[in-house]
């Protein structure tokens, strides 16, 4: 399928590019079923997109990139499309992502142009314009945990109380999160997706994007699963995001104890959900190195719900199917 695939885009790209000479490297392969490719000409680059038509929807791409375009955040533009194949020619951003290039010297600046760059987006929010973030597809996401990281990669069934356990977890998770100002959400804003550019940053895989919880994307960010810091730099930085977001008038708490709890119980939810998509990546689609994540992903969960009494019981779940010895009060 990829040869053929392959021959049909270098066919398009010839056409569109008239007739001009190029090449094709592979750019990134990400947990879709998207591929990319740099477009190599005598003085420039582009990027293409081969997204099969029957597996994406490259008019979301081009619908989210034109909005976020319209928001001022740097973006890939859409030079030409072909919707029914699935191609499109977008315009370079680099090699340099956020992952390569984050140190601990680096990290202070580099975040800050990304919460700016958040901010920009939730400032433009309006409702009506992209699917909500609504309480059926939290909760939908959370149901790959028990479908795929429970089940089919520890190979465990839980009993009732277990279940119910899960319940309970799932739904005080959801009627939390609900509460928050929404707002646009990019929905996968992290260190592999952010690009260090010239006008820093720039943004790709967007296409899933929301209208829905404040804290999200910032979660996305910070307790990325694939870069882990300290958590009193990792403090300073919500702090920081969480004045100016005041200052810009976005709907967070006044109180900055009561945004930190949400910020927390938003991440809960984000690591529910990414450990049931890393095993299913893993057992489903044969991407098995989305496994080396885990353990960090992990670490986050467990921490979160050993710090709030509500979610005791699900940090006693995680001992159970881990393999934890719990010992005095809970163990992290």
């Amino acid at each position: 399928m990829f040869v053929d695939r392959n021959k049909e885009l270098e066919q398009w790209l010839a056409g569109v590019l008239a007739g001009e000479m190029f090449s094709l490297t592979t750019a990134s392969a990400d947990a879709s079923f998207r591929r990319y490719f740099r477009v190599h000409l005598d003085d420039r680059t582009f990027i293409a997109m081969d997204a099969p038509p029957h597996q994406e929807n490259c008019q979301t791409f081009v619908a989210v990139a034109q909005l976020f375009l319209d928001c001022g955040l740097n973006v890939p533009e859409v030079l030409a499309q072909d919707l029914q194949q699935g191609f499109l020619l977008l315009s370079d951003l680099g090699n340099d992502t956020y992952l390569s290039k984050l140190t601990k010297e680096s990290a202070p600046l580099l975040y800050g142009d990304a919460s700016k760059a958040l901010i920009k987006l939730q400032v433009a929010s309006l409702p009506g314009v992209l699917p909500e973030y609504d309480a059926e597809l939290l909760m939908r996401e959370m149901q790959l945990f028990p479908d795929w990281y429970i089940k089919q990669h520890l190979g465990t069934e839980l009993d009732e109380a277990q279940q119910a356990v899960l319940h309970q977890t799932f739904t005080t998770l959801v009627n939390h999160i609900m509460r928050q100002g929404q707002v646009y959400v990019h929905r996968d804003y992290h260190s592999r997706n952010l690009m260090v550019c010239a006008n820093n940053p720039g943004i790709l895989d967007f296409q899933d994007a929301v209208y829905g919880p404040i804290t999200y994307d910032l979660v996305s960010l910070l307790k990325d699963a694939y870069i882990s810091w300290e958590e009193a730099d990792m403090m300073d930085w919500v702090v920081r995001y969480w004045d100016a977001a005041r200052k810009a008038k976005l709907p967070v708490p006044s109180d900055f104890s009561e945004f930190y709890r949400d910020f927390q119980w938003m991440g809960a939810q984000r690591h529910i959900k990414v450990l049931g998509i890393f095993a299913r990546l893993s057992h489903r689609d044969g991407k098995d190195g989305y496994l080396k994540d885990m353990p960090l992903v992990m670490d986050y969960l467990r921490r979160v719900c050993g710090r709030y009494l509500e979610l005791r019981p699900m940090l006693k779940l995680l001992n159970t199917l881990e393999g934890y010895q719990e010992k005095a009060g809970y163990t992290f």
